[in-house]
């Protein structure tokens, strides 16, 4: 097992990494523009990796989007805004978010803080801590780390669907050439549409 270690943000920094990437749906859905990040906290000049999640609340919930990436060379304020407009348009979910979902979106925001290579993700993997990449024959996939809580998955379960979602085998993560990647990150998000910010 590797590990690399990443930036630690606040709480207050959390709640504007969530507006920023808020405002960059936003922006992009609206107006077919980029956010710039402006001014960013301190924080946001670190270079890690970042995740959005778009959600919808209208019925019974359903993803709308997810994007972003745990290896990167980019600030995170940039890589939230890139994640962000990613997880709105159509390469996330099939269908690009459009302007009357907005109201009915919840936002959330995963600040990568350690990366671990493990050669035994049973043994290293904590439920709710980590989310999971997956790398093998040219296809790759990732789940967020508060998703198999959320579901109430096993550790197995959690690997197998990640290899599902990257186009695998449900058990390639048990295969010597298949690369599994762990990510810790501290995940950040709106209670409801557009309201206030909690640190999960």
């Amino acid at each position: 097992m590797s590990q690399r270690q990443g930036v630690d943000i606040s709480y207050e920094d959390g709640a504007r990494a969530v507006e920023l990437a808020r405002e960059s749906v936003e922006s992009y859905v609206r107006h077919g523009q980029r956010e710039h990040p402006g001014s960013m906290r301190d924080a946001f000049y670190e270079r890690t990796g970042a995740f959005v999640r778009l959600e919808s609340t209208r019925g019974r919930g359903s993803l709308r989007g997810c994007a972003g990436g745990y290896r990167t060379g980019e600030q995170l304020g940039h890589v939230i805004v890139d994640a962000a407009i990613e997880a709105a348009s159509d390469d996330s979910c099939g269908s690009e978010v459009t302007p009357s979902e907005l109201s009915n979106l919840t936002v959330s925001v995963c600040v990568v803080r350690n990366v671990v290579l493990t050669d035994d993700p049973i043994a290293d993997l904590e439920l709710g801590t980590h989310g999971v990449a997956v790398d093998g024959n040219g296809q790759s996939g990732w789940l967020y780390p508060t998703v198999p809580v959320e579901n109430g998955w096993s550790e197995h379960e959690y690997l197998d669907r990640t290899c599902r979602k990257a186009g695998l085998p449900p058990t390639a993560w048990q295969d010597d050439e298949v690369i599994v990647t762990l990510f810790e990150g501290q995940v950040f998000r709106e209670r409801e549409a557009d309201g206030s910010v909690e640190q999960l």
